[in-house]
């Protein structure tokens, strides 16, 4: 039995594309994965979230079954495009309104929001203008991170400026997996660099408007194994991957091994802008990592699945938390020891609803228990690790994967869109009111 400390943040995190729906709705504009859902074969069971959830008229629901859990806290991103349609001009109030509910009918419940400005959803009008490969588009954030400020400032006491940025850059642009679809070696890093140009310029913005704001970043940090296989492809993977965004940030530097690619799109003064003090880190992590060198691709390394004899998840993810022990204290070492938060973590099951009207799914219990022993391991050696928050909430669109993927531990029955608790929601809410597990 592992006590966490006194004040752990308990949570859960989802995603606005992934759970909201109503994408035409109350003058919402289309973002890049509208438009990614639109091309035959980018979804793996073409669907899209023009429904997902319905979480835009269903949140009071899915708030009450987050009092259920005891889960103080609620990280969500908002939609760029319901507050400026095409991700500039004017504000739609019908955006605010929205988000002003929801986290007013969280405080109400007395669970903190943890509002997240951009979960990959660019506003597709900002994409007709080059997207993240044009510099103006993190100006752009910085003005929408101000707004969502000026409105939620009083309200809201944590902003996180991006929601894992290395998996729009790398994903969205150089494999081309997710949108919008690019496999491109310089999209790769101007992306990369705007991104966490735009983080610092939104954290100045909402600084400027909210002096006394918690501030942070979400980075997917996932740890690459067995370097021994392809050293050259292992290094470049997890500079891309990982440090590509956590230097610059932390540090005020690029790692060594991309400089020379990523400085047609330095300015002077970028690196001191990126670099501003945190309040806290997001880590998301899942799984590890496999790298084999690609030349000649966009991003010229590929991740290579697990062994079928590795244990691993429906997804093809291995399971291995003794990895999220070992990545907590070399982030502790690396970076001076900030505040963390484990801001996602969990798996997809083979959920099925049974005659009983039941979802059991022991494997996603046994991953929680197993990863939150690791991260009450990593306490106990002196990381600063503050909270956790369970992805997710709810089964939702899962990208690419579309619905053939639940990562949820309350199950959506999407023809109905009944909410139905899985086990492992019964399992974390006995971790989450006790305070161990």
């Amino acid at each position: 039995m592992s006590k966490f400390p006194e004040n752990f943040v308990w949570g859960v995190s989802t995603s606005s594309y992934q759970i909201e729906g109503a994408v035409n709705t109350d003058g919402r504009g289309p973002t890049i994965w509208d438009t990614f859902c639109e091309v035959a074969g980018n979804i793996v069971d073409q669907t899209n979230g023009a429904v997902a959830c319905d979480h835009y008229h269903r949140y009071p629901e899915d708030i009450r079954l987050m009092m259920e859990l005891g889960a103080k806290a609620y990280r969500f991103s908002t939609a760029w495009s319901r507050i400026q349609p095409e991700g500039f001009g004017a504000v739609n109030q019908a955006g605010i309104d929205f988000y002003k509910s929801l986290i007013d009918f969280l405080l109400k419940n007395n669970i903190e929001p943890w509002l997240c400005l951009n979960h990959w959803d660019l506003p597709q009008g900002l994409e007709n203008l080059g997207g993240w490969r044009n510099r103006e588009t993190a100006f752009r954030f910085a003005e929408y991170a101000e707004i969502m400020a000026q409105f939620f400032g009083d309200s809201v006491p944590n902003f996180i400026t991006h929601n894992e940025p290395n998996v729009v850059a790398l994903l969205g642009h150089g494999w081309g997996w997710h949108a919008p679809g690019l496999q491109d070696a310089e999209a790769v890093m101007s992306t990369t660099h705007h991104l966490n140009l735009a983080h610092g310029l939104a954290v100045s913005a909402i600084h400027k408007t909210v002096p006394d704001a918690n501030i942070g970043t979400v980075i997917a940090m996932q740890p690459v194994v067995d370097w021994n296989k392809d050293s050259e492809g292992s290094a470049r993977l997890d500079a891309l991957y990982n440090r590509a965004f956590t230097d610059p940030v932390l540090l005020g530097t690029y790692p060594e091994l991309l400089r020379e690619e990523l400085a047609p799109f330095v300015h002077k003064g970028d690196l001191e802008t990126i670099h501003q003090p945190l309040d806290f880190f997001g880590l998301n992590h899942y799984t590890t990592m496999r790298a084999r060198s690609a030349p000649g691709t966009a991003v010229g390394v590929e991740i290579l699945p697990p062994s079928r004899e590795i244990p691993q998840t429906i997804k093809g993810w291995e399971i291995n938390p003794a990895m999220l022990h070992q990545q907590l204290l070399e982030f502790k070492n690396r970076y001076g020891n900030p505040p963390i938060y484990i801001t996602e973590n969990g798996c997809a099951s083979a959920d099925v609803l049974d005659a009983e009207g039941r979802v059991s799914d022991p494997d996603r219990a046994d991953y929680f228990r197993d990863y939150l022993s690791a991260a009450s391991l990593a306490i106990e050696d002196g990381v600063n690790l503050k909270g956790y928050f369970a992805w997710s909430l709810l089964d939702n669109f899962e990208w690419a994967e579309g619905y053939t993927q639940r990562f949820g531990i309350v199950y959506v029955d999407y023809p109905t869109q009944k909410r139905i608790p899985k086990d492992s929601f019964y399992f974390l809410k006995n971790i989450y009111q006790n305070n161990e597990v």
